[in-house]
């Protein structure tokens, strides 16, 4: 949401129409386990979003590691910032592209 505000911003001090528009995009980091986290991604419509190449529905440590050391300053550095656009980019290189 940030990033959309950031940018309507910045387009309308230069004069421009405020295109960007929040697509809903929302991730729930899911505890399940002293280790274990199940990250869910979806958009407003329950579109399933998710980022990663696999099925991010199976607990893994791999995604607890990433709410414990990643999300932070993400979300802190950067979402908070507007400098953060949310995971579109690297979703779209992790899967070469290629949408679900």
């Amino acid at each position: 949401e940030s990033g959309v505000v950031y940018e309507n911003i910045r387009r309308l001090s230069e004069g421009k129409s405020l295109t960007p528009a929040y697509n809903g995009y929302t991730s729930c980091p899911l505890t399940v386990g002293d280790d274990l986290l199940v990250l869910a991604e979806f958009g407003y419509d329950g579109a399933i979003l998710e980022t990663f190449p696999v099925d991010q529905a199976k607990p893994m440590k791999l995604n607890y590691w990433l709410k414990k050391e990643i999300m932070p300053p993400l979300y802190w550095h950067g979402l908070i910032r507007g400098k953060w656009r949310g995971p579109g980019f690297v979703r779209k290189l992790l899967r070469l592209g290629i949408t679900a």
